[in-house]
């Protein structure tokens, strides 16, 4: 059975983010990377223990993935699947674990 899949406030905040950083240079591929968040965020549903476990908070119901630069984060909470956060890798995990 697939996880349904959510995204916090705070995830499409960060998402949009990216993509107007991106077109400062780059229309087509801040439009790309954004598509690519989405599309790959739609396929955990099916596998969603399959990432590793954010290495910063190991509980095993936080994981992520790693999309270019970006990683990522999410919850796993019953059958629901909760995008918290995407952010660059190079970045620290400050204030995302206010987001859980």
């Amino acid at each position: 059975m697939d996880f349904s899949i959510k995204w916090s406030p705070e995830a499409v905040e960060d998402t949009e983010l990216i993509a107007e950083y991106i077109a400062r240079d780059s229309d087509f591929y801040a439009r790309s990377v954004v598509t690519k968040i989405l599309n790959t965020s739609r396929k955990i549903s099916q596998h969603p223990y399959i990432c590793r476990i954010v290495p910063e908070i190991k509980n095993e119901n936080i994981r992520e993935l790693f999309i270019y630069n970006y990683r990522l984060i999410y919850k796993i909470n019953n059958h629901t699947i909760t995008i918290v956060a995407v952010i660059h890798g190079k970045r620290l995990l400050e204030n995302i674990p206010d987001r859980f």
